[in-house]
């Protein structure tokens, strides 16, 4: 079964929870859309909800190069809270895994994260940030793809 999150263009749910030290999980909502150009181009963009908290949402623009079999990619990422953002991605057999940094951070910001793939069209994610060498945030949550009707 092959990949279908960010390996092809689609529209995706996302449900989950936001953990930070010392606090209680927080329930997030949200959507990703990806889209491909001819020249092996990717853009993803996510923007995060908190439900039942007036924390204000998170978004993030991707956009990435991924040759044609190839496992490996990069990209830059525009976070709203980070700012700006370097990556690089693997994909695996049964998952993407991503690692970013913020550029010019004082505090050493970077994030890993990883999405399993559970079937065709769900994936399960799990990423952290960290400060350094400490954890100052994660997240869980489901992916469901949404197909049209």
């Amino acid at each position: 079964m092959a990949h279908t999150f960010l390996m092809e263009p689609g529209r995706w749910t996302i449900e989950g929870n936001w953990l930070e030290k010392d606090g209680l999980p927080l329930a997030i909502r949200g959507a990703t859309l990806v889209r491909w150009s001819h020249d092996n181009w990717f853009t993803m963009v996510m923007k995060l909800t908190f439900t039942d908290s007036d924390r204000p949402p998170i978004s993030f623009q991707y956009k990435g190069r991924l040759d044609s079999g190839e496992r490996q990619y990069t990209f830059v990422l525009q976070h709203s809270v980070l700012g700006k953002v370097e990556g690089e991605g693997w994909v695996a057999p049964d998952s993407i895994i991503q690692r970013y940094w913020v550029l010019g951070d004082k505090e050493r910001r970077s994030s890993f994260e990883t999405l399993y793939r559970i079937d065709y069209d769900t994936y399960h994610l799990s990423s952290a940030v960290m400060a350094g060498h400490y954890l100052t945030s994660a997240m869980e949550a489901r992916l469901e793809r949404q197909t049209e009707s």
